[in-house]
């Protein structure tokens, strides 16, 4: 009997962290397809010598469209859904990451209305001007899967950040 009810509580307690990490888990993998579709842009634009834009379509969907001459013809690469019913939006109550770069909306790239990776790699608006911008991502109900990705214009460095109910942590 002693040994069924010690059993009956270690599966409690497992059962109620596998729950947790398996959130973390969907959160990390949205922000990861984030991560993966802009270094994967960044990285299609110096090798190809095409400017690469980042589109954040319909609140889940990462779209890479490579621009094939300035302003006349422009080709989608990749269209691809985030996962876990997240989305591009802020968690109420957390604050900007700490490269500060704003967090005025779930994608927060200033007043720019394109957004893309030059043939050198820094991130441009559409007048070739360096542009810093956040991309934050969240699931409907769950502040624990705030997650972020930041990108500095100048560099094109991509960071991705996890929030810990009080910090933002780097990855």
């Amino acid at each position: 009997m002693v040994t069924i009810a010690i059993m009956a509580i270690v599966s409690g307690m497992a059962a109620a962290r596998m729950t947790d990490v398996r959130r973390t888990m969907q959160s990390d993998s949205a922000m990861r397809i984030v991560l993966a579709e802009l270094n994967t842009a960044r990285d299609l634009a110096v090798a190809q010598r095409r400017n690469m834009e980042i589109q954040f379509v319909g609140g889940n969907w990462v779209r890479v469209v490579r621009h094939e001459a300035p302003g006349i013809l422009t080709t989608v690469l990749r269209s691809v859904a985030l996962e876990s019913n997240a989305t591009f939006s802020l968690a109420p109550g957390v604050p900007d990451t700490p490269d500060a770069f704003g967090n005025a909306n779930g994608v927060a790239f200033g007043v720019a209305n394109t957004v893309m990776f030059g043939t050198d790699g820094t991130l441009i608006d559409g007048n070739g001007n360096p542009l810093n911008g956040t991309v934050f991502l969240s699931i409907n109900g769950q502040p624990e899967s705030a997650r972020a990705v930041t990108v500095l214009g100048a560099t094109g460095r991509i960071r991705g950040y996890r929030w810990w109910g009080g910090v933002w942590t780097r990855l």
